[in-house]
């Protein structure tokens, strides 16, 4: 299961209006400082193998690859003016870079 704080599902749905049909994806892709980094996007096509999570008002979507390295991370969502946006707590990370969205396992 991936949770999201409060505050981040609130921070979601913001973003959701007025674009019905669409989801939440959360994956992982190679790159950044410490060799996996974060994808967020919203999305509109669900592929074969995705792992849906049903979130209320909206759908959260994880690839069954990533999930590997994202089952039972928590997403949060600061609106500090300097460093502010999404965060990911993420108990499968041995390391993470200073900014926050690239970890290594």
């Amino acid at each position: 299961m991936i949770h999201l704080s409060e505050i981040a599902k609130k921070e979601v749905e913001k973003l959701m209006q007025g674009k019905p049909g669409h989801f939440l994806r959360v994956g992982v892709k190679g790159g950044g400082c410490s060799g996996l980094s974060y994808d967020v996007l919203l999305d509109d096509k669900l592929n074969e193998n995705d792992r849906v999570f049903d979130e209320g008002a909206f759908k959260l979507v994880c690839d069954t690859k990533s999930f590997v390295y994202l089952d039972h991370m928590t997403i949060d969502y600061s609106a500090e003016l300097v460093g502010g946006g999404f965060r990911f707590v993420n108990p499968n990370a041995s390391g993470t870079c200073g900014c926050g969205t690239s970890f290594s396992v």
